[in-house]
């Protein structure tokens, strides 16, 4: 089944101990379309400026990412800036642009309303909710977010958490957003807030994935070679979206099995600068990355 995805498409310009690229593919949707693409069909709603490198476009069209919902308007496209230290999780913001995006007002494409999983990724919660109006009846809607929308946005994004049926956080966004500390009661405070099923993220140390009275803990993932750490939280999104939509179920099993491969695919994505190793995923790399998640882990 397909999977609509809708935010942010980028250039990043980004500075590691390890190296630097400029003017590079990235994007909260970009990375998570990519990701989506190892299961099956994303539908990408965002807009770039007449500026965007055709390269870019048809590396999104040469890995199955549906584009009629992918705008090219006048002006320049959305640019980030950014640097990392030794400490490949804080992320300091060297410069934003937003260009185009600043304007971006998402329609979803004729024929595109009934489409059964969708990802609202990490934008105005005014423009979440925007898209989700458009939806007919979707099986599964996820949502991104962050500490900016949390301390300016609180309302619209508690009105767009009733109306989404799984929301993705890191553990300091969800600590802030429900002012508990422990992550059981910050998860159970999410989810009374609306959405069936929650996911902490906590970077290196794996992720949480939470419902009511339930939960599965998965451990962070050993990587030898670690690159450039942006776009992670969306490649785990998109790879996890991705599967669900692939699997067509629903189960608790299978939330968790999905759960495994966005963390799978996020730990490649890490490998390399942007997109470039994400670009270059296939299904097979993903579950041997799985199996290597179990041996990880058997005990």
């Amino acid at each position: 089944m397909m999977l609509l995805v809708v935010g942010s498409v980028a250039l990043d310009s980004i500075r590691t101990p390890l190296g630097a690229v400029e003017n590079a593919l990235g994007g909260s949707a970009t990375y998570a379309s990519l990701a989506a693409s190892v299961y099956t069909t994303p539908r990408l709603v965002a807009v770039v400026g007449r500026d965007f490198p055709p390269r870019h476009r048809r590396l999104l069209a040469r890995k199955g990412v549906d584009l009629a919902g992918f705008v090219q308007a006048p002006g320049r496209t959305f640019r980030w800036q950014g640097r990392y230290g030794y400490d490949l999780n804080i992320a300091e913001t060297l410069g934003v642009q937003l260009n185009v995006f600043q304007h971006f007002a998402p329609e979803l494409p004729p024929g595109w309303s009934d489409t059964p999983y969708a990802f609202l990724g990490n934008i105005d919660p005014e423009l979440q909710l925007r898209v989700r109006r458009q939806l007919t009846r979707p099986r599964l809607v996820a949502c991104d977010s962050m500490n900016f929308w949390i301390a300016g946005k609180r309302r619209a994004l508690m009105n767009v958490l009733k109306v989404v049926d799984l929301l993705f956080l890191n553990d300091a966004e969800a600590r802030q957003l429900t002012g508990e500390s422990h992550l059981g009661r910050v998860a159970q405070a999410l989810i009374r807030c609306g959405p069936s099923l929650v996911v902490i993220k906590k970077g290196e140390h794996g992720a949480l994935l939470a419902s009511r009275g339930r939960y599965f803990t998965l451990p962070g993932f050993v990587v030898d070679d670690v690159r450039d750490p942006t776009g992670a939280g969306d490649s785990f999104a998109g790879g996890m979206l991705g599967y669900l939509a692939w699997q067509r179920r629903l189960t608790w099993d299978t939330v968790k099995q999905a759960m495994i491969r966005g963390s799978a695919v996020a730990t490649l994505t890490i490998e390399a600068f942007g997109t470039d190793r994400l670009a270059a995923v296939r299904r097979p790399v993903v579950e041997r990355r799985v199996a290597a998640y179990r041996r990880l882990t058997n005990w």
